[in-house]
């Protein structure tokens, strides 16, 4: 079996489609293994992974407004 580098590496020369085809194969793996999908329709999917990181950036934004409507006392 080829190493994950492998793998990638031939990503970068298939077609559009090609892609698509092994896009949907491995969300339908992800499926079968029950592994964190939160979202998944025509728009596309969006995964456990991308919910925190998309929480972590929303996060940082209100802090950083807090401090700037709080700045700090000196």
């Amino acid at each position: 079996m080829s190493t994950v580098a492998d793998i990638t590496n031939a990503l970068s020369g298939l077609s559009t489609q090609e892609l698509q085809q092994i896009e949907r194969a491995l969300i339908s793996i992800y499926r079968q293994r029950h592994t964190g999908i939160v979202y998944d329709d025509a728009y596309g999917v969006w995964t456990e992974e991308n919910q925190a990181s998309a929480a972590g950036q929303v996060f940082a934004l209100m802090d950083a407004d807090e401090r700037k409507q709080n700045p700090p006392k000196t």
